[in-house]
This record gives structure tokens, sequence and C-alpha cells, in this order.
């Protein structure tokens, strides 16, 4: 790559394009969608596919296309209480069309606001069963009074459109796969949606500019019926990944946590496991069956090995799913920190292949074969021999370089590094089961 993961540029990049998704409504469906994927073609070479409405997918079906153009509530003076405009959170997602005069008690049953968080404006949606309603700060609701007519307006419609998803895949050398995907469809929220979005795009990049051994297949993607109508459509391509993450909050001051696949100890798991650990602090959370689309592509029936990356987890943190995580609420140096942890874990499960020592009887002569050449300091260079003689002493066709990591407390880089020399140098060769390390 040209330059270290986490530099300005890539920073500027992440910030410019979370600038320009932040103020589009979005959904499962809509325009608000193709907008987004086309910012993203801008960043990143993204096919986009369109999906009928009335589609069956799994047990679900595709939902009708929902786009809205305005909508507001005025006070029985005429002054504007709420407008679209001013935030995509003022309005339900997936409202029904209304204009109508209504008394204050008739308009509460279709207004949403959080008594706790009296200052900010919460994500509310109603995808599957027909319904409209606005979002408000608490402390404004507080404030009206029933002294007239309120006016309220939503112009949107349902049509039989499509669901929207983008897709890039970067093809490696062998057909195994990893899955990376984030979601693309909830509006004005900056952590949850827009930094994973930002963080995904420059790991594309990453992953691209260097030869793979894997391919890496990156959705952008309609939370749950966007992973349900992938999986309902791509069977085929479902055999041949090894592995994922699901990409999500990147960008608050929370320690890195990663939500472990259900299929416990896969090799995605243990590499991600493994870089986190040896990056400091972070927090590593057991399966459940809630949160993001990790729960579909790890549902029995397909028992995909996909983990999820994050910071905070959702649900856990005050600005979660409201008007509070802004632009403000999300920290470059968390978004850089991020990329770099997850460009270690595409490097790592591109790297972890199992090895076997081919002059096993006693240790081989290395100096000759310039093994202990001075690669740098003192320090390196003892690192670089102990990696080379790990490799050597645990490569028995059984052990991949994150099982011999594990066991040596050698990062993998360097040992991946270790094992490239050694086979270079006809010390090593790769276990006869090449899908060992994928298993």
């Amino acid at each position: 790559m040209n330059q270290p993961i986490g530099e300005p540029a890539q920073t500027a990049s992440m910030r410019s394009l979370m600038t320009d998704l932040f103020p589009l409504c979005r959904s499962i469906t809509g325009e608000g969608v193709r907008q987004t994927l086309r910012r993203i073609q801008a960043e990143i070479p993204v096919s986009v596919y369109e999906v009928p409405t009335g589609t069956p997918v799994l047990d679900w079906t595709v939902p009708e296309e929902w786009n809205v153009r305005s909508a507001w509530i005025k006070d029985p003076s005429g002054n504007t209480l709420v407008d679209l405009t001013d935030s995509s959170l003022h309005l339900m997602s997936y409202s029904e069309p209304i204009r109508a005069r209504m008394s204050l008690p008739e308009l509460k049953e279709h207004l949403h606001s959080l008594p706790d968080r009296p200052t900010s404006v919460p994500y509310v949606t109603s995808y599957y069963r027909r319904n409209w309603g606005f979002c408000l700060r608490h402390d404004l609701l507080e404030t009206l009074v029933d002294n007239g007519r309120y006016e309220v307006f939503i112009d949107s419609d349902f049509t039989q459109g499509s669901l929207t998803y983008g897709e890039l895949v970067v093809p490696g050398s062998t057909g195994d796969e990893i899955l990376i995907t984030t979601h693309i469809c909830h509006p004005s929220m900056a952590n949850d949606n827009l930094s994973g979005i930002a963080v995904v795009c420059e790991l594309a990049k990453l992953v691209a500019a260097s030869p793979r051994r894997l391919t890496f297949r990156f959705l952008f993607i309609p939370g749950t019926i966007g992973s349900i109508t992938w999986l309902a459509t791509h069977r085929a391509e479902v055999e041949h990944i090894t592995g994922g993450m699901v990409v999500t909050g990147v960008g608050d001051l929370g320690d890195p946590c990663w939500k472990r696949p259900r299929a416990n100890h896969t090799p995605i798991d243990r590499v991600a496991r493994n870089i986190l650990a040896s990056r400091g602090e972070h927090r590593v959370m057991e399966f459940y069956p809630y949160g993001y689309d990790e729960r579909q592509f790890c549902s029995p029936g397909f028992d995909l090995a996909v983990g999820r990356f994050g910071r905070q987890v959702h649900g856990e943190y005050p600005e979660y799913h409201t008007s509070a995580d802004d632009l403000s609420f999300v920290h470059d140096a968390s978004m850089g920190e991020s990329l770099r942890i997850l460009s270690s874990i595409v490097d790592g499960i591109d790297a972890n292949l199992t090895y076997v020592n081919l002059e096993p009887y006693g240790e081989p002569q290395l100096g000759r074969r310039d093994l202990y050449r001075d690669v740098g300091g003192a320090v390196d260079r003892r690192s670089a021999e102990m990696a080379v003689l790990w490799m050597l002493s645990l490569s028995d066709g059984t052990n991949d370089v994150e099982a011999i990591s594990t066991r040596s407390g050698i990062d993998m880089v360097t040992l991946a590094a270790a094992a490239d020399r050694l086979n270079a140098a006809g010390l090593l060769g790769l276990s006869a089961d090449p899908g060992a390390a994928l298993r």
C-alpha cells in the first residue's frame, strides 16, 4: 500500500464520505439507498443490484419500495414544529402518506420521543405495518398545548419497485471467500451506519491494492432484509464463504469489540481474537441471536462463520439510534484504529496457511540459507529468528499460522513473513490439505 493505514488522506476520505451521506433520507428501499450507493461508487467500483418487490426471499418477501419527498407538522398558529428537511429522523421510516388536521391528543398517538433523553430525536421505523409517525425532542413535545388543530403532512408513496444493494468482489487466487458487510439503511446517524460504510470503503481499497489468496466480497446492504435477500439469491456463492465480518459502529470512543460467530473457534474468529489481543484493550462477546446481520449469516441453515466488529455495542450507549449520533460523535482516530485492526484481520486470515516442515529431522542449517541474515536492530533480528524457529517446529501439517502465533506469542505478521522466507528456501511447503486453515 502507498501509505500507512489511518494517515490523513484516508481520514479525510472517510470524513468526506460521511459528511456527504449524512443528510440523505435512507431506508431499506428507495432513492436514498440509490443515492448512497452512487456516492460509494465514487470511492470504490461497487456494482448495484435491484431485486423486485414481491420476490420471495427465504421466509420473507421483498417489500414495496418507499420514497418520501416532504413531511412536516404545523401548530395551530401555522408554525412548523418538525420538518423532514431539518433531519431525516423526524419522520418514522416507511410512514404512509397523510394530510390532515387533528387535535393534540390525536396527534400524540403518532409522536415518538425519549423522556429519558429529552434533547435527542429517536430513530423509529414501521417497515412491515402500515402506519405514520413523527419523531421529535421530548422537551419540545412537552411544550405543545391543546389549543386548536395541528396540521400534518407526509408526501410519501409505496410502489412495486425494488430493494437495492451494492457489491464489490475482489478476486483472489483461490475460490474461497471472505464476506465483509455493512448496512446502509439508517438515516442521519453517523456511528451506527456511516462509520461502517466509510471504513469498509477504505478497507476495500486496501484489499484491492495487493494480490490476495482469498476472494473478498464486500456487501453494502439494507439491514436484515438485505442480508436475507442476498442469501436467498446467492446460494451458490454461499458455498464458497469460509468466514466474514459485519462492520458497524466503528467510530466512537469505545474499545474495539469482536462478537464471535455462532460457529466458535473458526479461523476468522481465532484470527480476529488474536489480532485484538495483540493491540491492547478490547472486548470479545459470545454469539447471541440478536444484533445486526451476523444473525442472518449465522442462522443454522447457513451457519457461516461471520462475526461482528465494532466498538461500543448497540443499545449500550445513549446516543444509539438518536440524533445525538451525529458527525461529532464519530472520531477520526477511532475510525483510523478500526481500519488498522480490520486490515490486520484481513491480512491475517489471508496469510493463515498450514505448512509442513520439509526438513523435519533436526534443525536445518539456516545460516547457509541466509535465514539468520541481519534484518535490522538486534530486537527485530531476534524476533525474526524466533519466528523462523517456531514455524519450523510447529509446521507439522496440523497448525496454521494463527495457532503458532497463539502458542509462541509472536504476532501473525512476523510469522507469516518467516513462513514466506522458509518457503522460498525450500524448507516449508503447504499442507497437503490446503483448506485446513479455513476450517
